[in-house]
Order: C-alpha cells, then sequence, then structure tokens
C-alpha cells in the first residue's frame, strides 16, 4: 500500500497529482475550498502550448506594467498598493525581467510543456476518456510591423529548440482559416501547439478519480497546518483535523497564505484572467492569439471562447465591465464580422492564475517542511503544465527520481 496523501486544492494541478499518485498505489484525498465547478482551471483558453517558452518576465514587460498601470482596459494591469507581499513580489519580478532569466527559462519551460502534452495523449488513450482534444497549432495574429517582427524574432527561438513553427502571410492565413475573415497583416503559426475544452477534462477525472477510490472533501478551506519538527501533522478547516502522511499544496492563488504557516514567504500574486464564450457559430477552426491585444481565441466543444487580460490586484472575483469590454473590442478588431453581444458579456467570468516573480513554477519541497510538495506558481501556462507537474508531485512524494531536472521550479529558490 502506498503513501496517504493529503491534497490540498482541486484544479488541474490538484487533480493530476491525485491521478498520478493513486497510479503508484497511495490513499489519497483532495480538500477544496469550493464545489470544484469554477475558476482558472474552467475559464482558461485550454492551450498546450509549449510554444509559450518566454516567461511573464522578460525584457520590457516591467515598463509595460509601469505605463498601463493607470489604464485598466491595457493587457497587463498591475494594481498598485500598499501591502509588503505584493511589494516584494513587484520588486522580485523586476529582478527577473532581464535575458539571462529568460535563457534559462527556456528550456524549463519547453520541457515540461513537451512532457505534458505527451501525458494528456497518454491518459485519453489509457483511461478511454473523450474529453475535446486537437491538434491543429496555434497563430499569433498581429496588426503591426512592430509586433509582427518581434513575433518573428520569437519564431526563431522555438525553432532553434526543435518546436516546429512558421511565419504566415495574409493569403496564407486566408487558406487556413477560409471560414472567417481576420484582419492581421500576418502571423506565426506553432504547429507544435494544441487545445482542449477544460471543463470536460476536469469532469472526466473527477468522474475517474471518484471511481477509483479518491475522496472529496468540498466546500471546507484550509485555515492552519500543525507543524512539529518540520513536519505537517494535521490541516484543520472549521469544521475538522484532517491527517496524511504526505501532502500536497495545489492551491493556486491562495499558496502563499498557507506557506506562511509553515514559516515560508512564497512570493505569488493572484493574476485574473476573463473569458467570454460565443455560442454561435464564428467559422473560427484554429486557436489564436491576437498579439497585441494579448486575446486568446479557441474553437472549443459547442462554442468559441475568448479569453484574456491579466490583472495583478488581491485576490476577489470582481469582473471589470471595462476589461470585458476590451476583449469584446479586440475581437471584432482582428475578425471584423464578429460581434460579442451584451448577453455574452454580461456573462463573463474570471479566474486567478497564480503567478511567481520569475514565471516558473513552483513545483518540489521546501527545506521547512519535509512532508509537504508544492505544486503552484504557474501563471498561464498552468493548463499547459498540468499533467506534467501532477507526475513530478508524485515522483517527489515518493522519493523517486525526478523524470528531469527540477532545480528551476525550487519553492526555495532566492529572486
Amino acid at each position: 500500500m502506498g503513501k496517504q496523501v493529503l491534497v490540498i486544492g482541486g484544479g488541474i494541478i490538484g487533480l493530476c497529482s491525485a491521478y498520478y499518485l493513486q497510479k503508484q498505489g497511495c490513499q489519497v484525498s483532495i480538500i477544496d475550498q469550493s464545489h470544484l465547478n469554477a475558476g482558472a482551471s474552467y475559464v482558461n483558453a485550454g492551450y498546450l502550448s509549449p510554444s509559450h517558452i518566454i516567461p511573464l518576465a522578460a525584457p520590457g514587460v516591467m515598463k509595460k506594467g509601469l505605463k498601463w498601470m493607470f489604464n485598466p482596459a491595457s493587457p497587463l494591469y498591475i494594481k498598485p498598493r500598499l501591502e509588503l507581499d505584493f511589494l516584494k513580489w513587484v520588486w522580485a519580478f523586476h529582478k527577473s525581467c532581464n535575458y539571462n532569466h529568460v535563457k534559462k527559462a527556456i528550456p524549463a519551460i519547453k520541457n515540461i510543456a513537451l512532457w505534458s502534452q505527451d501525458l494528456y495523449d497518454a491518459i485519453k488513450q489509457e483511461e478511454q476518456f473523450n474529453f475535446h482534444y486537437e491538434k491543429k497549432g496555434l497563430l499569433m495574429l498581429c496588426q503591426t510591423e512592430k509586433l509582427l517582427n518581434d513575433e518573428i524574432k520569437t519564431l526563431h527561438i522555438a525553432k532553434q529548440e526543435g518546436l516546429e513553427a512558421t511565419s504566415m502571410t495574409p493569403e496564407e492565413l486566408k487558406k487556413l482559416e477560409p471560414q472567417v475573415n481576420i484582419n492581421a497583416i500576418g502571423a506565426t503559426y506553432y504547429k507544435c501547439d494544441s487545445h482542449t475544452t477544460p471543463h470536460e477534462f476536469m469532469a472526466e477525472m473527477k468522474t475517474y478519480l471518484k471511481a477509483k477510490g479518491v475522496e472529496f472533501i468540498l466546500n471546507e478551506k484550509v485555515e492552519d497546518i500543525e507543524v512539529t519538527n518540520n513536519t505537517i501533522q494535521s490541516v484543520k478547516t472549521k469544521n475538522q483535523l484532517y491527517k496524511a502522511e504526505e501532502f500536497v499544496l495545489a492551491t493556486g492563488s491562495w499558496s502563499s497564505i498557507l506557506t506562511k504557516k509553515i514559516g515560508l514567504q512564497l512570493l505569488v500574486q493572484p493574476g485574473k484572467g476573463y473569458r467570454i464564450n460565443k455560442t454561435q457559430p464564428t467559422g473560427i477552426q484554429i486557436p489564436a492569439i491576437l498579439a497585441e491585444a494579448k486575446v486568446a481565441v479557441t474553437p472549443m466543444n459547442g462554442f468559441t471562447r475568448f479569453a484574456g487580460t491579466m490583472e495583478i490586484d488581491a485576490i476577489n472575483h470582481n469582473i471589470s465591465k471595462v476589461r470585458v469590454e476590451a476583449i469584446a473590442n479586440a475581437v471584432s478588431k482582428y475578425y471584423p464580422e464578429i460581434k460579442i453581444t451584451q448577453p455574452e458579456k454580461e456573462q463573463a467570468t474570471c479566474g486567478l492564475r497564480p503567478i511567481s516573480p520569475d514565471g516558473l513554477p513552483f513545483i518540489g519541497k521546501s527545506a521547512k517542511c519535509s512532508n509537504l510538495t508544492i505544486a503552484t506558481g504557474h501563471a498561464m501556462m498552468g493548463w499547459s503544465m498540468g499533467t506534467g507537474t501532477g507526475k513530478l508531485v508524485s515522483e517527489i512524494v515518493l522519493n523517486k527520481k525526478p523524470s528531469f531536472n527540477i532545480q528551476l521550479y525550487h519553492p526555495d529558490r532566492k529572486f
């Protein structure tokens, strides 16, 4: 019999961790403060994107963030606040925005994203899941020469890393997407990417885990952690104590609140993203990112999803009509024949993505606690890295050699 493991957090990272742990014979329980039907794991763009090799912390991003700070409709909005954790995060983010960091981060992002794609394939085949999953690639649509040139530079880096990608003219775009009118001067096309409909995968994974005996403890918020001699003895909710041999922390944007209980200051900030679903046919067949607007477009099973913005603020689920309007306007700017209706805007929702200061996830055990494995901080790549992170978590918990070097993901790394 394997170890008794309590996974705190039931998003994509938590479910995938539970999946691989139960595969190794562990007795697994998942505890979550919600009913597991909302949040970033349900409202994301559904991309499996090894093409996203450049971390959020890159040269020029901090400058853009400062420039956009007073524009609530901007693609990246860092809301200033006098809070120590936030200020420490901003300083660490600023220090990470350099070329040396990007050079180190590229293989660390690419390796886990490519591996995760293979693991999604394996899960779908092995468990005979039916979730929507297509391998049609990803377009980066550009309306300005500057952005197109920048994207072509990124394309060359991706090709050097062995990723299949090419540039496209407007004529080539029309052949690739014949059913929709696209307003762009050109694009880059990453054939290596694929996409899913997130809620379908989440539903099938939950059903599978329940059938395999994984216990789900829902609507229970972990409020405290009891630690003795560097070891967690139990976690406490309002109603009960829960014990286990090993614990996995996969609570996304809430992670830093709980790591303080073990004396670890984990620099994670919530990055709010919005999504609008359109059920009427759009003609869009290939996922795309509207480069200037930073809006993701995904043809999902039965609808098209438009998702975007990165709003770094305190934890909340407030919907900004300004930001929803910015996404809707961007859609019509790139796809002139597609209009987002007022009811569709009113049904927009959001999710909180956990953002680390350097754009790399935290995966591993801190020196502060011997039986806690941390898995958070994936930013926009949580869906792309979900299965790979879950597999790594199982290897760490069971003291197996990780499938590849995970030093750059260490939760104790310095900024």
